[in-house]
Formats: structure tokens, sequence, C-alpha cells
């Protein structure tokens, strides 16, 4: 005579209990009490299989060298650097020996804005090594400013950052440089340069607008916060 078939749920619960009951209580992670943690393996690292095909530098890992920027070059024909540093060379002889800045060699220097020619030198150090990097600033006839810091390399004067811009500003922040430009639309770009071990790369570029809401007048001297008749609190 056969047995009855056992119901499936009673089956179940059967392998359950037999489940527990080997392998006991065990943490919510999997562990039994008192059983050690496995060791942490270390996460594997990315590794170039053709790093001469592959681009290391801060501002774009991974391209092709190809397309990467070729090293500064030292000026030919500039003074060489000596003991005092860069801010004891003759800086009308680096502008002359930069073919990027000898036009302006001819126009002198200028003491305040709206003139043509080279701005009063200034020296900051913005390569972290202690020594003063040379930031000079010329002015032309077109409204815009072309702009180069140079730093010493050895006896050597190198230029590491050239840029030309309309209404140029420029400010440091720590080791940083951030020129501020006008745009033809109103608005001002704002980009801030960081020394990466080779030249002044651009680390933020931002570019602001600012224009009067409907209802506000953009030419007041500046008043307290209000609201025009939309809500809109007027700049």
């Amino acid at each position: 005579m056969k047995r009855p078939a056992r119901p499936l749920a009673a089956v179940l619960v059967s392998t359950a209990v037999c489940a527990l009951a080997v392998g006991g209580c065990s943490a919510p992670g999997g562990l039994g009490a008192g059983e050690p943690a496995p060791p942490v393996s270390a996460q594997p690292q990315p590794e170039s299989l053709w790093p001469q095909w592959t681009d290391h530098s801060v501002s774009g890992p991974g391209k092709p060298v190809g397309t990467r920027e070729p090293p500064p070059q030292p000026l030919k024909n500039a003074p060489e650097v000596g003991p005092g540093g860069l801010p004891a060379v003759n800086v009308q002889d680096v502008v002359r020996a930069d073919k990027q800045m000898k036009a302006f060699a001819a126009k002198g220097w200028i003491d305040a804005p709206g003139k043509v020619g080279l701005r009063p030198a200034v020296f900051r150090d913005l390569t972290g090594d202690g020594s003063q990097e040379l930031i000079v600033a010329a002015d032309a006839e077109t409204g815009r400013t072309a702009l180069t810091v140079y730093t010493a390399e050895g006896t050597r004067i190198v230029p590491v950052l050239f840029t030309v811009g309309r209404r140029l500003a420029v400010e440091t922040i720590g080791g940083d440089l951030l020129l501020r430009t006008a745009a033809d639309d109103g608005s001002e770009q704002a980009v801030r340069y960081h020394w990466d071990g080779e030249r002044m790369r651009v680390v933020s570029d931002e570019r602001r607008y600012s224009k009067s809401l409907p209802g506000c007048e953009s030419d007041r001297p500046p008043q307290p916060r209000r609201t025009d008749k939309y809500g809109q609190v007027c700049e």
C-alpha cells in the first residue's frame, strides 16, 4: 500500500529546518557568530597596454600623443637667468626674444589704461618652487591684451602661458592665475590657470551674463534689492 504524498509546503518547511540545523544561526552578512571576516583584496588599478599611446597629463588622460601639445621651449636669444632670478633680467630683452610678444617691445611701457604698450612687469611665484615667474601684459590698438607668463629653467627662460583677451583683468588666487575678459555679447569670461609641472593649464572656465530683466534699470547706481512688477529681483 502506497504512502500518501506529502504536501509540497511540508517538504519545503522540512528542508529549511534541516538547512538551519546544519548551518546554525548566521549574521545578515552570511557569517556565523565568532566567524572571522575574509581579508579584503586590493582593487585592481588601470594598467595601460600601450603606454606610448597614452597621455597622462592633467587635462586629458587617454588622449593620443599626436594631439598633445608639445612642451614649452626656452626662448632663443633671451637673456640668461642669473642668481637674482627673473626679477633681475631685462624684461624688454625677454619680450624682444619672444616671437609672440616682440611686436610690443617697440611700443614702450605704459602706466595707465587706455594706452598702447607694455604694462609694468609683475613677478609672482606660480609654480610653487619659491622662485618668481615673470608676467608680462601688452595692450594693443584693437583693445585686446596679450599676456605671457615666463618661468626659469636653470639659466633659460621658458614661456609657459600665452593668451589674448579683450579688457583683460588679471588676478592671482594663491598660486593660480585668474584672467577675466569681456565678450562682445556683454558676458564676462573667467579662466583659471594652475601650474601642472610643465605649463599653466586651464582648470576652470566660466562665462557669466549680466542682463537686466523687464522693468529693471541697468544704468542706475547700486541700490538696495528690489523687485519689479513681475516679482523678479532687479540686478
